[in-house]
C-alpha cells in the first residue's frame, strides 16, 4: 500500500507532518505526485492562527476538504502535480500529463480523473497554482458588475487583489486606484494596471484619496465618492474605510474572508442616506443572476484562457521546500510585508 505525507494543521502557530495510507486505484481514479503548492496567505494564515469559525464546514464544494472546521485540519486549495498511475477506465495518455488539483498540501494523492484540471498548453505548472486565486477574482468582477467609466478602489493587494486589479485594468475609462500598507505591493499594482496607488499609513491619506474622488465635508454632489470598492485586506476594519469613502448608492463587495475576527462597524448616516450596498462574494457558488448561462466549468475556462495574459509568476515570492513548510508559515506569519505568493515545492 503506497503512503503519502499530508501536512495538518495541529492548533495556533503549529503544524505537523502525517504519514497516511492512500487507498487503492478505482477504475475512473488517478494517482498524483505533487511537484507544487500554493500557501493561501488569507484563508489558510486564519487557519494557522488559530482564528477560524467553530462548526462549520471546510468546504461545502471541493471534495479534498471534506468535514468540519476543527484541528487537527489537513487544508490548502492550490496544488500542482504529475498523473504517475491510472485506474483501468483511465487512457494510458494520462499518464505523465500535469495536472492542477484542489487539494491540501500532500506528497501524493489519489482522486477521481474529474477533480484534476489538466494544465492546457501556454501555461506553466506554477502558473496553474494561481487558478483559484484567478477564479476568485473572476468571481468578484462577477459579482460587483463593473462599468465603463466608474472610480473603483481596491483595498488589499495581497494576491487576490492584485488579480482583480489586473482584471478591472481592463475595463475602458475607469479610474483604479490600489490601497495597501506594504509599497511593494503597490508596485505591483502599478504594474497590473491601477491609475493611482496609496498607502494607508501615509500621512496624506485620506486628503488624498478624497481628492482622487471628488469629496468634500459636505458631499453636496452625488457623483462623488467611489463608484465600487472591493474590501480585499483580510482586515474588517478596512470596511469602515470602504464605508467612508463610498459615493452615493455605490457596491462595496467583500470578498475577504475575516474567520472570527470581529470589528465595530460603522453603519450610521452616510450608510443610510447615501443607500450604500455591501456584497458579500464567495467563489464556491456562481451568482444567482448569472446562473442560466454560467457555471463552474465555464469559469474554469475563463481562468485557463485568461492565467498566460495575466502571467502572474513575479507573485511568487517564495520557493521553500515541502520539508520546510513550518519555515514557510513562520515566515508569513513574522514578516508578511516580504512575501506576496509563498510555493511549497516538492
Amino acid at each position: 500500500m503506497k503512503k503519502a505525507t499530508a501536512l495538518y494543521f495541529l492548533k495556533q502557530n503549529s503544524i505537523q507532518f502525517r504519514e497516511e495510507s492512500l487507498p487503492s486505484l478505482k477504475r475512473d481514479q488517478v494517482l498524483i505526485e505533487t511537484k507544487y503548492s500554493a500557501i493561501s496567505a488569507g484563508s489558510e494564515m486564519l487557519i494557522y492562527h488559530g482564528l477560524i469559525p467553530e462548526d462549520v464546514a471546510v468546504d461545502t464544494t471541493i471534495p479534498a476538504l471534506g468535514g468540519q472546521m476543527k484541528y487537527p485540519l489537513k487544508y490548502g486549495y492550490a496544488l500542482v502535480g504529475k498523473i504517475i498511475d491510472r485506474g483501468s477506465s483511465i487512457d494510458k495518455k494520462m499518464l505523465g500529463k500535469w495536472v492542477f488539483v484542489f487539494h491540501p498540501h500532500q506528497t501524493q494523492l489519489v482522486t477521481e480523473l474529474g477533480n484534476a484540471f489538466p494544465i492546457p498548453p501556454g501555461v506553466s505548472p506554477l502558473e496553474a497554482l494561481f487558478f483559484p486565486n484567478l477564479e476568485t477574482a473572476i468571481s468578484l468582477l462577477m459579482d460587483a458588475r463593473p462599468v465603463l467609466g466608474e472610480k473603483i478602489v481596491i483595498f488589499g493587494q495581497g494576491v487576490v487583489g492584485l488579480l482583480t486589479t489586473a482584471l478591472l485594468a481592463r475595463i475602458p475609462q475607469t479610474q483604479l486606484i490600489a490601497i495597501d500598507p506594504v509599497n511593494n505591493r503597490l508596485k505591483y499594482s502599478r504594474k497590473f494596471g491601477a491609475d493611482q496607488v496609496l498607502n494607508p499609513t501615509a500621512k496624506n491619506f485620506q486628503k488624498t484619496l478624497n481628492e482622487l474622488l471628488g469629496l468634500t465635508s459636505h458631499r453636496q454632489d452625488e457623483k462623488t465618492g467611489a463608484d465600487l470598492i472591493f474590501e480585499l485586506s483580510g482586515n474588517p476594519a478596512a470596511l469602515n474605510s470602504a464605508l467612508q469613502f463610498a459615493g452615493y448608492q455605490a457596491r462595496i463587495v467583500i470578498g475577504s474572508w475575516y474567520g472570527n475576527k470581529k470589528e465595530s462597524i460603522n453603519l450610521g448616516t452616510h450608510f443610510h442616506r447615501n443607500r450604500l450596498q455591501i456584497i458579500s462574494s464567495q467563489v464556491s457558488t456562481i451568482h444567482p443572476a448569472l446562473r442560466g448561462r454560467w457555471n463552474k466549468q465555464r469559469r474554469f475556462d475563463l481562468v485557463w484562457r485568461l492565467l498566460p495574459e495575466i502571467r502572474p509568476l513575479s507573485l511568487i515570492s517564495h520557493r521553500i521546500p515541502f520539508a520546510k513548510a513550518a519555515t514557510a508559515y513562520q515566515l508569513i506569519h513574522q514578516q508578511p510585508a516580504k512575501v506576496l505568493q509563498v510555493v511549497l515545492t516538492y
